[in-house]
């Protein structure tokens, strides 16, 4: 699967719900590799703010980040913009913005996934880079009860449960099951607050652009009218009678849901965070945006650690190339062939697994008392998962043979060692041009990256 960014820009209008200033922000094309980028078009040197975990310094009543090189330079009310980008499969865009947030618009994300179908997709050469979701994940808030599972799955999908101490609100359940349902289920779910945080909202000088058309306010709690009067003064909106318990807004709820359904939609847009696409399953209860931001950064964390998944491995399916498909295409016999099946295989890049044995003839003498595989044999058994790579794109491969030219960057990290599977990633650095490829790859067992290395070679027709 390829990055995707927007076919051409767009722009919206609008008051931003904390600042109350009106605001115009323009979402652009962006090249392969940029991931999500802010740019503050009202600042001196219009500096910018990637859309990443670890850039999040606040997280009440929405997602602020700020920049680590530039200070004062910071983007709230992101969520809803961000998951109607991830929703869309939009990895690259450049959104310039002329004030410190986004404007909220209608309270939700369905303006802005709206004006990406709108203006279509452009795929991209580069792969998509996925965060694959390989075993059970929890984060936890014991405070407020919060709390979220990630669990193994093939496709991203999402459980939210909310639960309030609230006459009208009390406990709700949304789930998404991939995003082709995003923009008529989720997207236009808004923002919703209680009557009773608005004053101390208001007060700390939050919320200036609030009104009732661009969030749900919800009465649960009996007040005097004098009260909620000046409540809505604070506020610069019309009075409401309120005899009766339930929801204020001007417009009637999308789904009698809709409060988990938001949630849903800020739980999305805060694991966007992440930079990459997810295939797993979220399970949330009582979601709020400091619990999805600290596993979005828990998981920032583990890529910089290790800034490459491994493949996933699961041997009870067939191969793509068994062994003797390899031997029709590569020249190496025993007990120079290196590889025993390929198991993915994409325009750009390519998996292969290779089981060590205890029988292996190098054990013999490398070392007889602590048998060590050498790393001068995983670079070659990597350059030959990288050279099936090169020759599935000629005709009669077999006639065909790759030739080193040049190693680069070579790190071993730990020891291979008899009973090891290490799993191959290779992938184009560049295109092939004129039988020259350039690739960078990586050794895995398990998790861990065992080794990795840069690489050029020839591709040389047999005499």
């Amino acid at each position: 699967m390829k990055q995707n960014t927007l076919k051409s820009p767009f722009t919206l209008q609008g008051k931003g719900l904390h600042t109350g200033l009106q605001i115009e922000a323009t979402f652009n094309p962006a090249p392969a590799g940029t991931g999500i980028v802010f740019k503050r078009v009202d600042m001196d040197g219009e500096p910018t703010v990637d859309a990443i975990a670890e850039n999040v310094v606040e997280t009440q009543r929405g997602t602020v980040i700020a920049s680590r090189v530039n200070k004062g330079v910071r983007v709230s009310t992101i969520e809803h913009a961000l998951a109607a980008l991830y929703a869309a499969g939009v990895d690259n865009c450049l959104i310039e913005t002329n004030a410190p947030e986004l404007p909220i618009l209608d309270g939700s994300a369905v303006i802005f996934a709206s004006e990406i179908e709108h203006v279509g997709l452009q795929e991209q050469e580069a792969d998509r880079d996925f965060y694959i979701v390989k075993q059970r994940m929890v984060v936890e808030d014991e405070k407020t009860g919060a709390k979220i599972v990630m669990l193994p799955d093939e496709e991203f999908s999402a459980d939210v449960m909310i639960d309030f101490d609230s006459q009208v609100l009390s406990n709700q359940f949304a789930s998404i099951d991939g995003m082709s349902a995003f923009k008529e289920e989720i997207a236009a779910c808004r923002t919703f607050v209680f009557v009773r945080e608005v004053l101390p909202l208001v007060q700390a000088g939050l919320i200036k652009g609030g009104d009732l058309d661009n969030a749900i306010v919800i009465y649960d709690r009996p007040m005097a009218q004098e009260e909620l009067d000046r409540i809505a003064d604070l506020m610069g909106v019309e009075h409401k009678n309120t005899e009766q318990l339930g929801y204020l807004n001007n417009k009637p709820l999308m789904f009698k849901n809709e409060p988990a359904r938001h949630k849903l939609l800020d739980l999305i847009g805060d694991l966007s965070l992440i930079g990459r696409p997810i295939k797993g399953r979220i399970i949330a209860t009582r979601p709020g945006h400091t619990i999805n931001t600290t596993l979005s950064k828990k998981i920032r964390q583990a890529l910089r650690a290790q800034s490459v998944q491994a493949p996933v491995y699961n041997p009870d399916v067939e191969p793509l190339y068994d062994v003797n498909r390899i031997r029709h295409m590569l020249p190496h016999r025993f007990p120079m062939l290196m590889v025993d099946k390929v198991i993915e295989m994409g325009e750009n890049y390519v998996v292969g697994v290779k089981s060590v044995s205890g029988n292996e003839p190098f054990f013999a003498g490398h070392f007889p008392d602590e048998p060590v595989m050498p790393g001068v044999l995983q670079v070659e058994a990597m350059a030959q998962v990288g050279g099936l790579l090169v020759l599935s794109k000629v005709d009669e491969p077999e006639k065909y043979s790759t030739y080193f030219m040049k190693i680069d960057n070579v790190k071993f990290r730990q020891k291979v060692v008899p009973g090891d599977t290490l799993i191959f990633h290779l992938s184009l650095l560049t295109p092939i041009r004129r039988g020259i490829a350039v690739m960078k790859g990586y050794a895995f067992v398990g998790e861990k990256v065992v080794s990795e290395a840069e690489f050029m070679a020839q591709i040389v027709k047999n005499k």
